[in-house]
Protein backbone atom coordinates (compact mmCIF):
# COMPACT_ATOMS: atom_id res chain seq x y z
CA UNK A 1 0.00 0.00 0.00
CA UNK A 2 1.59 3.49 -1.20
CA UNK A 3 1.69 5.81 2.16
CA UNK A 4 0.19 8.96 1.84
CA UNK A 5 2.20 12.19 1.58
CA UNK A 6 2.31 15.12 4.25
CA UNK A 7 3.77 18.22 3.68
CA UNK A 8 3.93 20.39 6.72
CA UNK A 9 4.43 23.76 6.97
CA UNK A 10 4.57 25.74 10.05
CA UNK A 11 7.10 28.15 11.99
CA UNK A 12 7.10 25.79 14.88
CA UNK A 13 9.46 22.82 14.86
CA UNK A 14 7.12 21.91 18.34
CA UNK A 15 4.00 21.80 15.84
CA UNK A 16 6.68 19.64 13.03
CA UNK A 17 6.98 16.97 15.52
CA UNK A 18 3.32 16.65 17.21
CA UNK A 19 2.05 16.65 13.37
CA UNK A 20 4.69 13.99 12.49
CA UNK A 21 4.28 11.60 15.98
CA UNK A 22 0.14 12.08 14.99
CA UNK A 23 0.95 10.02 11.61
CA UNK A 24 1.62 6.72 11.77
CA UNK A 25 4.90 5.53 9.78
CA UNK A 26 2.91 2.45 8.36
CA UNK A 27 0.56 4.41 6.73
CA UNK A 28 1.77 8.06 6.48
CA UNK A 29 5.19 9.90 4.98
CA UNK A 30 6.52 13.24 6.54
CA UNK A 31 7.56 14.25 2.90
CA UNK A 32 8.81 17.70 3.94
CA UNK A 33 8.73 20.55 7.10
CA UNK A 34 8.92 23.66 5.75
CA UNK A 35 8.94 27.28 8.85
CA UNK A 36 7.37 29.38 6.36
CA UNK A 37 4.63 29.82 3.62
CA UNK A 38 7.75 30.67 0.93
CA UNK A 39 9.56 27.28 2.09
CA UNK A 40 6.34 25.46 1.31
CA UNK A 41 5.42 26.85 -2.00
CA UNK A 42 8.84 25.67 -2.85
CA UNK A 43 8.58 22.39 -1.16
CA UNK A 44 5.36 21.82 -3.02
CA UNK A 45 6.71 21.94 -6.57
CA UNK A 46 9.37 20.14 -5.67
CA UNK A 47 8.05 17.16 -3.58
CA UNK A 48 3.91 16.72 -4.65
CA UNK A 49 2.84 15.78 -1.65
CA UNK A 50 -0.92 14.17 -1.38
CA UNK A 51 -1.78 16.64 1.45
CA UNK A 52 -0.13 19.73 3.31
CA UNK A 53 -0.74 21.14 6.56
CA UNK A 54 -0.65 24.74 6.93
CA UNK A 55 -0.26 26.96 9.37
CA UNK A 56 -1.81 30.72 8.75
CA UNK A 57 0.31 33.04 11.03
CA UNK A 58 4.14 32.64 10.00
CA UNK A 59 7.09 34.72 8.95
CA UNK A 60 7.98 35.73 5.21
CA UNK A 61 4.66 34.58 3.50
CA UNK A 62 1.63 33.51 5.33
CA UNK A 63 -0.41 30.65 5.23
CA UNK A 64 -3.05 31.78 3.20
CA UNK A 65 -1.18 33.93 0.47
CA UNK A 66 0.95 30.33 0.01
CA UNK A 67 -2.16 28.33 -0.04
CA UNK A 68 -3.59 30.92 -2.68
CA UNK A 69 -0.34 30.19 -4.55
CA UNK A 70 -0.36 26.31 -4.16
CA UNK A 71 -3.83 26.29 -5.63
CA UNK A 72 -3.15 28.44 -8.06
CA UNK A 73 -0.71 26.49 -9.50
CA UNK A 74 -2.11 22.62 -8.65
CA UNK A 75 -5.99 23.13 -8.58
CA UNK A 76 -6.20 19.13 -7.04
CA UNK A 77 -4.02 20.24 -4.05
CA UNK A 78 -5.34 19.17 -1.15
CA UNK A 79 -4.41 21.57 1.84
CA UNK A 80 -5.66 21.76 5.42
CA UNK A 81 -5.03 24.92 7.54
CA UNK A 82 -3.95 23.93 10.98
CA UNK A 83 -3.56 26.90 13.19
CA UNK A 84 -4.59 28.75 15.85
CA UNK A 85 -6.19 31.50 14.84
CA UNK A 86 -9.55 30.42 13.85
CA UNK A 87 -11.65 33.89 13.77
CA UNK A 88 -14.61 33.71 11.66
CA UNK A 89 -12.29 36.10 8.84
CA UNK A 90 -9.65 34.04 8.26
CA UNK A 91 -11.98 30.85 8.04
CA UNK A 92 -14.17 32.42 5.49
CA UNK A 93 -11.10 33.75 3.78
CA UNK A 94 -9.51 29.70 3.80
CA UNK A 95 -12.67 28.63 2.67
CA UNK A 96 -12.90 30.81 -0.25
CA UNK A 97 -9.79 30.38 -1.39
CA UNK A 98 -10.72 26.53 -1.60
CA UNK A 99 -9.15 25.17 1.30
CA UNK A 100 -10.20 21.70 2.08
CA UNK A 101 -10.13 22.06 5.69
CA UNK A 102 -9.83 24.14 9.07
CA UNK A 103 -8.64 22.62 11.90
CA UNK A 104 -8.21 24.58 15.19
CA UNK A 105 -4.99 24.43 17.21
CA UNK A 106 -4.50 22.36 19.98
CA UNK A 107 -5.30 19.60 17.82
CA UNK A 108 -6.23 15.83 18.33
CA UNK A 109 -4.37 13.55 16.61
CA UNK A 110 -7.10 11.35 15.72
CA UNK A 111 -9.40 14.38 14.50
CA UNK A 112 -5.98 15.36 11.65
CA UNK A 113 -5.48 11.70 10.98
CA UNK A 114 -9.50 11.54 9.91
CA UNK A 115 -9.35 15.05 7.78
CA UNK A 116 -6.30 13.34 5.95
CA UNK A 117 -7.93 10.43 5.20
CA UNK A 118 -11.50 11.71 4.03
CA UNK A 119 -9.08 14.39 2.04
CA UNK A 120 -7.26 11.74 0.47
CA UNK A 121 -9.99 9.13 -0.21
CA UNK A 122 -11.84 12.35 -2.35
CA UNK A 123 -9.51 11.57 -4.76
Amino acid sequence: MRKIKVLIVDDSPLVHKLIAKALPGDSFEVCGLAKNGREGLELYGDLHPDVVTMDITMPVMDGLTAAQEILARDGRARIIMLTSRGDKESVEKAKALGIDAFIQKPFAPDQLLKTIQRLTLED
